[in-house]
């Protein structure tokens, strides 16, 4: 058992007995979970659950796999009543509109001559096709559906328009803003909602198919905010300016926030910590502890540069799809994948990112939709359940005993007590949890935790979300909950995410490749304000 080291503040300890499993190899391990409940490290935005759409036509292929098929802004079925159901259970549901070909997207405006072609597939060309052209009438659809489904909208711009790409990558030339200001323009003029307006995808650092310098980025981003400044003047609510949208580089990205302290929201960059989506052992990293542990680089040093910059601009993961070129199919959009996923949430939360983009909604083998069906693959299910349970407020949470074991712990949203996830990456133990907790006072003395009704005499109970793979197969594409199959029904309604009440007397038993959220209502925190039971 690890040493009891809280400084004048609340801890919990929460022991974990390992009783060994149905397997006669399993071995029988302890282990503790100790999380501080004086004070959060971290704060999230209450939203923190974040989707992103791409403009990637049918002809997109990777690895001679065509995965993305009408899951295009340009092209999607917006009156699918799972579609429309999928976004409106979260209200509401972050989404990033961008990707690899915003850089070559340009848009209709009311004074347009020129035709709105769309993209067409070009070998020689970057990213394999040549610009295309959103049209205002697919503007407006899209904003219909948006504003219906209460999504909260990130647009990101065609931040390449105007400048010369080199033979390499390298970029001359200012921003051209005039096609993104007319844009602007008729946005506001039609009273559509944007959440945020997003310069440019991956451009940033080496760049991927171009790069632009920080120095000029930064110039391109404050005449950006000039736009909306102006456009929005007297006009609310004002989007933020958000910037770069591309893979963390700490020279590049230290540069780019120091040159724009005034004027930037939010600083966003991309996650694809895997590999490729060709990659045959996506798997293994994917169940491998220390793999992971590997990933909080970039969280950690943006942190820190943001920190000591003097900007009130926040950290937002952007994109992220983890395998990048469409993921591969039945990895990334498959049961085996929440492992990474709601490791990357708990992991990015707390170096304070406050939100965290998945590519995609749709599209591609990473969806949390079908592309085909738009029925929910696995990691929709526990995106909704991190965007219900998981409070703003992060805890600092540390584990000590088998090294299979993940764990985070957020204040509850909406509600008493805290909201522990465990994942367990060990494919032969059980690991069953008992909570013992104890209130570490000035005068050191120990208050036990109270886990019986106070009136009755009754125990107390806690909610649980236990989240399995179908028949035990780490490539399924349907999500279990405690025991039970999620799917839709036949008029498209997202099923509802019940949980087990469990005398809070009983261990949480954590079983091999299973995730575990677990909301502990009567567990009350100076860090979650205090909040106390009515029993």
């Amino acid at each position: 058992m690890g040493s009891f080291s809280c400084q004048m503040g609340i801890c919990i300890w929460v022991f974990l007995f390992i009783f060994g499993s149905v397997f006669a190899d399993s071995k029988v391990e302890n282990g503790s979970v100790l999380i501080d409940g004086e004070s959060g490290i971290a704060e999230t935005d209450s939203n923190f659950v974040c989707a992103t759409m791409d403009w990637w036509p049918p002809e997109k292929c990777d690895y001679g796999t065509c995965s993305w098929g009408q899951a295009s802004l340009l092209n999607v079925d917006l009156s699918n009543n799972i579609f429309q159901n999928a976004i409106k259970a979260f209200s509401p549901l972050k989404i990033r509109l961008g990707g690899s070909l915003q850089d070559e997207l340009v848009y209709e405006t009311e004074d347009q001559t020129e035709p709105c072609i769309p993209f067409s597939q070009n070998t020689s060309a970057m990213f394999g096709f040549n610009p295309g052209c959103l049209p205002l009438s697919r503007w407006d659809e899209l904003n219909n559906f948006f504003n219906e489904t209460g999504a909260k909208i990130i647009f990101g711009l065609n931040a390449l328009n105007g400048r010369e790409v080199h033979a390499d990558g390298s970029t001359v030339g200012a921003w051209d803003s005039t096609n993104a200001e007319s844009f602007i323009r008729y946005t506001v003029k039609k009273n559509y909602t944007m959440y945020a307006w997003e310069l440019g995808n991956e451009l940033c650092g080496s760049g991927v198919g171009a790069r632009v310098t920080a120095a000029q980025y930064a110039t391109d981003t404050t005449t950006l905010s000039n736009i909306v400044e102006e456009i929005y003047d007297g006009i609310g609510p004002k989007p933020l300016i958000i910037s770069p949208g591309g893979f963390f580089d700490a020279n590049w990205f230290k540069e780019f926030i120091n040159k724009t302290t005034d004027i930037l929201d939010v600083v966003t960059h991309h996650i694809y910590n895997l590999g490729a989506g060709v990659d045959k052992g996506l798997v293994e990293k994917i169940l491998n502890p220390s793999y992971l542990d590997g990933l909080a680089d970039p969280f950690k040093q943006l942190e820190n540069i943001l920190e000591t910059s003097g900007t009130s601009a926040s950290a937002w993961v952007g994109e992220a799809g983890g395998a990048y070129n469409s993921g591969h199919h039945l990895v990334t959009d498959a049961f085996v994948f929440s492992f990474w996923y709601l490791d990357q949430l708990g992991m990015s939360a707390v170096y304070d990112t406050k939100t965290y983009c998945r590519q995609t909604l749709i599209g591609g083998n990473y969806g949390l939709l079908n592309t085909t069906t738009f029925e929910p693959n696995p990691d929709y299910y526990s995106a909704l359940l991190w965007h219900r349970l998981m409070g703003e407020t992060v805890l600092s949470t540390n584990f000590t005993g088998s090294k299979k074991m993940r764990s985070y712990a957020h204040c509850a949203k909406e509600s008493d007590g805290i909201t522990l996830l465990l994942i367990n990456l060990d494919n032969l133990t059980t690991i069953n949890v008992n909570l013992s907790a104890n209130t570490l006072l000035k005068s050191r003395a120990q208050i036990e935790l109270v886990t019986q009704d106070t009136k009755t005499g009754e125990s107390t109970t806690r909610e649980e979300y236990h989240l399995t793979a179908k028949d035990g197969d780490l490539h399924s594409q349907t999500m279990m909950l405690n025991g039970n199959e999620l799917t839709v029904n036949s008029a498209g309604d997202i099923p509802p995410l019940e949980p087990l009440l469990v005398n809070s007397l009983e261990p949480i038993s954590v079983a091999p490749y299973s995730i575990v959220f677990v909301h502990i209502p009567y567990l009350t925190l100076n860090a979650c304000g205090n909040l106390v039971m009515e029993f």
